[in-house]
């Protein structure tokens, strides 16, 4: 199935290893979320005025962000890690662990810490343990992200946390665990992003549709679509829009312009120029061809409602990136 697709070369990179793909449920801040827009430039004075009245989310964001930027860990980094770590930040702690294997190590630049890389891990994993020996999901999940005990991922993914789900099908899916019979392998895989996706990840919604595809399930693939594209997730919504208005017609939706028109008009707010612009005016036009004056207007209206009532954009960077 061709999903359409677009990435920004110069920063998908930062978005490829195991961790948090989807926010809290808490009240997400401007600026996470235009680091999670990949707005990077906007994000900042935002972030660090948050980081500055205590938001530890905050905090813990500006640090990944610097950090991104250089490529490696810096001072300023470091500071705002230490920070949120000194807050209670168990993923600010587990980045600081991870110190040994930042590119400032083998430049020979890293900036003094607090503690060592082992210290920080090690008051990392206590924190963890805590939740995790009452069997909280997070918890079990960040014990994995400590260890790297495949065994701490499948407590959380059977605990029902939706992020572990994922990776646990993931890490089937690249081999990992034992299978005995033909076939088995496959039916772990579809069988935890089926899980994942009803915990609400869009990552395995986008990877469940492959498959639902794949069986011809066109039904459960516009299903799972939709629910993708109102998480706020940018590829979903990219898809689901063209699809609505049969840009191409691939999974069978009802024909609707408008709301297909409104969908991807909403992703100019990605301004991050390239691909994703590239994509959004061509797909524009080519929509925009087959629509009345009167229907392009109207899906301005369609546009600001469902800007009002579902999440922002995303691109759902992974929160423990590398």
């Amino acid at each position: 199935m061709k999903i359409i697709n677009y990435f920004i070369t110069a920063i998908v990179c930062i978005a490829a290893t195991p961790a948090s793909a989807l926010e809290p449920a808490h009240e997400v801040s401007p600026g996470i979320i235009l680091y999670n827009q990949f707005k990077f430039d906007a994000a900042f004075p935002i972030l660090e005025k948050e980081a500055q009245s205590g938001n530890i989310e905050s905090q813990y964001y500006l640090g990944e962000a610097l950090r991104k930027r250089n490529r490696h860990m810096t001072p300023e980094a470091q500071q705002w890690y230490e920070k949120a770590a000194n807050n209670g930040s168990i993923f600010a702690m587990i980045q600081l662990g991870r110190q040994n294997n930042d590119l400032c190590k083998k430049m020979n630049n890293c900036p003094p810490s607090e503690k060592s890389s082992a210290e920080w891990l090690s008051q990392a994993k206590d924190q963890a343990m805590k939740g995790a020996s009452k069997g909280d999901p997070e918890s079990l999940y960040l014990m994995y992200e400590i260890t790297f005990d495949r065994t701490w991922l499948e407590k959380s993914a059977s605990s029902g946390y939706a992020l572990a789900q994922y990776w646990m099908a993931v890490g089937d899916r690249q081999g990992e665990g034992f299978f005995l019979l033909p076939g088995k392998r496959e039916a772990s895989v579809s069988r935890w992003l089926k899980a994942a996706s009803e915990g609400g990840n869009p990552k395995a919604m986008m990877d469940y549709i492959e498959i639902l595809y794949k069986n011809n399930d066109l039904e459960g693939v516009r299903h799972w679509l939709q629910v993708a594209a109102e998480t706020g997730d940018q590829k979903a919504i990219s898809s689901y829009g063209s699809y609505l208005a049969h840009a191409p017609d691939q999974v069978g939706y009802p024909l609707d312009l408008v709301k297909g028109y409104a969908l991807i008009s909403l992703l100019k707010e990605l301004d991050g120029g390239g691909a994703i612009q590239d994509f959004v005016q061509d797909t524009l036009e080519e929509i925009g061809a087959k629509m009345t004056s009167e229907q392009i207007g109207s899906s301005k209206a369609v546009a600001k409602k469902w800007k009002d009532t579902h999440p922002p954009l995303s691109v759902f960077p992974d929160k423990l990136g590398r």
